[in-house]
């Protein structure tokens, strides 16, 4: 071990499996473990007996391979031996309910939030994340549920669903801009806008879209409901990125109070006071330069990350030799998150 001052697991104060929030989310880079993380912990939690929930809004659906089993797109116990339900969200299907993911259609004015073919103001802003919101919020408000583990698409995604609010309020200041200063000359488009009526339900229903835009972003700015965790591997890109995840989550008020560094070159008895599996092999720095080398370059990286991110809990999961799939290695894993 280095001289770098990280914690071990079992050092650290923070949730784990029975004793996380409401609400756990794993956010990050794309390919660095997310998917992993958040099946481990859902896992962990179900094994607890807690009504778990784990839900993937990525495109990428891994989450599939990573628990071994099929995961469909609605909430399913996939276990019958511990309480653990899955669903993998797809967001362009939940967008087939109407514009935006929303039951119904928003008359006239659909051609202006995102409809098929173009318009003066360019499609709504996140429209598959506002679809993957909506059944996110409805997942989250299942009684059946105690605990709801989030797989979150990659970062942008993540960000674009937290600015939403903005974006619609923006739009829908378009919509009313243009109809005033068009007036009559819409008459002869042939029903654009649709009818009085139809406006007037094309309002309601982004002002309620809107409501549950905001009701979200409230339950991830409470601590006490949402445990955001960023996920990074020991690389100085990774390291970048995360840092301006964490500096664009606490703009939105968001805290991230747990950082998880996946795939550290170290032996996992080092990281976790667990079992190892029999047939765990770990990184020989000793007798293999290529090991040592890339623990150099994770050291640094780690030297790094110690001083960005003081004061948050900082996790180490070791890289293993096998790839992470089925139950033995999220155990594993879901110890070091521990």
């Amino acid at each position: 071990m280095s001289e770098i001052d990280v914690e071990t697991v079992e050092e650290i104060d923070a949730p784990s499996g029975v004793e996380a929030p409401d609400y756990v989310l794993y956010g990050g880079k794309g390919g660095v473990g997310k998917t992993t993380c958040a099946a481990a912990t859902a896992l962990a939690s179900a094994r607890d007996g807690t009504a778990t929930l784990v839900v993937s809004t990525d495109p990428a659906h891994s989450l599939s391979d990573t628990l071994g089993t099929d995961i469909p797109s609605e909430p399913t116990r996939i276990r019958e031996d511990v309480p653990l339900y899955a669903a993998e969200i797809d967001p362009e299907a939940a967008m087939g309910d109407g514009p935006l993911g929303m039951d119904g259609d928003l008359g006239g004015l659909e051609q202006l939030l995102g409809g098929d073919e173009a318009n003066p103001l360019g499609s709504m802003p996140g429209s598959d994340e506002a679809a993957a919101m909506r059944l996110l919020l409805q997942y989250m408000d299942d009684q059946r549920f105690e605990r709801v583990v989030i797989d979150t698409a990659p970062t942008g995604h993540t960000l674009r669903l937290l600015e939403l609010p903005e974006a619609m309020d923006s739009m829908l200041g378009k919509i009313l801009t243009l109809k005033e200063r068009m007036g009559g000359m819409l008459e002869g488009l042939g029903g654009m806008f649709g009818d009085d009526a139809d406006e007037e339900d094309a309002r309601r229903d982004l002002e309620a879209m809107r409501e549950q835009i905001e009701r979200l972003r409230a339950v991830l700015r409470d601590p006490e409901q949402t445990d955001f965790r960023v996920v990074m591997v020991p690389e100085e890109l990774s390291v970048m990125e995360s840092e301006r995840l964490l500096d664009r989550l606490e703009g939105f008020g968001v805290p991230a109070g747990t950082i998880v560094v996946n795939r550290v070159l170290q032996d996992l008895d080092s990281v976790v006071d667990a079992e190892v599996p029999a047939d765990y092999v770990g990184p020989n720095h000793a007798d293999c330069e290529f090991c040592a080398q890339r623990w150099s370059v994770q050291q640094d990286a780690l030297a790094r990350s110690q001083d960005l991110f003081r004061g948050h809990d900082v996790r180490r999961v070791p890289l293993l030799a096998e790839e992470v799939q089925g139950e033995e290695l999220l155990r594993v894993v879901a110890a070091c998150l521990d």
